[in-house]
């Protein structure tokens, strides 16, 4: 951004600031652009899927849960805007200086790991909503994957390019991240809609179900208590039932702000020459761009899962629920019943493409599957040009050259190249990529928080700038329950998969080990130059 652009920005900050609510909201939108990056990375597979597994596991009774999980995550990132604003510093280096360089660098580290290894199945999933659902004529061979993939690196290629460009370029970059996340957003909710006129959504049960209930991460869903009552072991059941939701409510959780976006919106805040004049305006951007699109199509993915699969199995091979059967029969050996066979059936996860064809008989084919297949495919493009963003971003700091394009763009191709072998070995490398990256991943998102949580409370760090008085109270209030709430679910979720007996079990075992350490480092760091300061 240029010197005239940044300050007819301030400009057009200044009459916001003075004007009527709706002419500001209007000049907020217009300028907003860091927290729709946010929006168009969290808007990936990952959300698609948290949001899918949670409506298929407990109704529209989980509504509630990723919007909290957003709302955390725009807690901390709000932190991290007004620590970044305040300074007008890179925080990589902030983080180094202040606190120790274990956190900063296990901080990039963990970042490049998961921008190219999300690629991948972003990669996936876009290649398969050209191939299924919007153009099945393609077919699925190699040769019109790798012709889509292409495509794909080529469009990520080019709108990182405009990123990196000044003037109009930029503008075009930040207008084309805008419509995508648009593009999702409308995609879903014209599918929920379409559902609504079919008679096949109960509002009363969505609208309950925005509302918070913690029981569902220690009981069933209350629609599984007929089956469960009616199978041969209630108990089994009901703690295979909770196991299963938790995993699902964690691993939706975790979906909604990952550690590379923590590592993006800095970055992106100091691109756009944003400094202390925009910290209450960065607020309203997250919740724009961030929160809003969000909140919307993983909301509507949700209510077309449940309506299409919760606690129903008509469209599940009864094979499918060979394997929790099996686990039963070694638990309690003996016969099993209907009711028994029923609930493993429920249990089955399914993927978008299956719910896009279970949608086709209520919604027709240009709603089910092109317009459902258009909202797939943005989730997957928009992921993967900011993935390819941030490593660009990450590699500038990695090779020490902050803000040369030719390290930028070596930073992009290696996420990029990553993403498009990725529908060629995903299927076969996912256990063996996957599993350190979301632990080293989810490890890090709490060390993230408390980095900034410290930093938000660092004279050394803000100087003047460090809030005070009941300013201090409310972030720390805010910071804490966020912080806490991310600290509380990694912990469980790693202690609950971590064993001996496998490399699988072993890699959380060492990610909570990680997550203890650094943790204690970053507390006595900041503890030993409070101090000196």
């Amino acid at each position: 951004m240029s010197t005239e652009e940044t300050n007819r920005e301030a400009e057009l900050l200044a009459e916001a600031n003075a004007s009527p609510l709706m002419k500001k909201l209007g000049i907020f939108t217009k300028l907003s652009g860091p927290g729709w990056l946010q929006g168009a990375i969290t808007l990936g597979g990952g959300s698609l899927a948290g949001a899918l597994y949670l409506g298929i596991i407990a109704g529209f009774g989980l509504l509630w849960l990723q919007p909290l999980a957003m709302i955390c995550g725009i807690i901390m990132l709000s932190a991290i805007a007004y620590v970044t604003l305040s300074t007008e510093k890179a925080p990589f280096g902030l983080v180094n200086t202040h606190l120790s360089p274990a956190l900063g660098w296990a901080w990039l580290i963990a970042t490049v790991m998961a921008n190219i290894v999300w690629c991948m199945p972003q990669f996936n999933l876009g290649r398969a909503a050209i191939q299924q659902n919007l153009v099945p004529a393609v077919g699925e061979s190699n040769a019109s994957t790798a012709i889509i993939c292409v495509i794909l690196l080529g469009i990520g290629l080019f709108v990182n390019f405009l990123y990196e460009s000044e003037g109009k370029g930029a503008k075009t970059f930040d207008l084309i991240i805008k419509i995508l996340v648009g593009l999702i957003v409308l995609s879903f909710i014209a599918v929920v809609l379409t559902l609504a006129t079919t008679g096949g959504i109960d509002w009363g049960a969505i609208f309950s179900g925005l509302i918070p209930n913690p029981k569902l991460l220690v009981a069933p869903a209350a629609s599984y208590a007929d089956l469960v009552a009616q199978s041969t072991q209630p108990d089994w059941w009901t703690d295979k039932i909770v196991y299963v939701q938790r995993d699902r409510i964690m691993a939706a959780f975790g979906t909604a702000v990952g550690i590379n976006m923590t590592w993006l919106l800095p970055y992106s805040l100091l691109k756009k020459r944003w400094g202390k004049t925009h910290r209450s305006f960065s607020i309203f951007d997250l919740s724009i761009g961030l929160f809003i699109p969000f909140f919307l199509a993983t909301s509507c993915v949700v209510i077309a899962a449940a309506s299409q699969f919760h606690v129903k199995t008509a469209d599940v091979d009864p094979a499918a629920g060979a394997g929790t059967l099996a686990e039963l029969s070694a638990a309690h050996p003996g016969a099993t019943n209907a009711a028994d066979l029923e609930l493993a059936l429920t249990l089955v996860g399914r993927d978008n493409f299956q719910l896009a064809s279970t949608l086709e008989p209520l919604a027709g084919k240009v709603v089910s599957q092109t317009i459902f297949g258009f909202g797939v495919l943005g989730m997957a493009l928009s992921t993967i040009i900011i993935l390819m963003l941030i490593n660009g971003l990450a590699f500038q700091e990695l090779l020490g050259k902050r803000g040369d394009k030719t390290t930028y763009f070596i930073g992009c191709t290696i996420s990029g190249i990553a993403g498009f072998i990725g529908p060629f070995i995903w299927k076969g490398a996912s256990a063996a990529l996957a599993i350190p990256t979301s632990v080293i991943g989810g490890s890090l998102i709490p060390i993230a928080y408390v980095t900034f949580f410290l930093m938000m409370n660092s004279k050394k760090v803000l100087g003047e700038h460090r809030p005070e008085g009941t300013a201090r109270i409310v972030w720390n209030i805010l910071m804490g329950f966020a912080t806490s709430v991310a600290t509380i679910g990694s912990i469980w979720v790693l202690y609950g998969k971590a064993h001996f007996n496998s490399w699988h079990g072993m890699i959380p075992a060492a990610g909570l080990a990680l997550l203890i350490i650094l943790l204690v480092v970053g507390a006595l760091s900041f503890i030993r130059n409070e101090r000196r300061a």
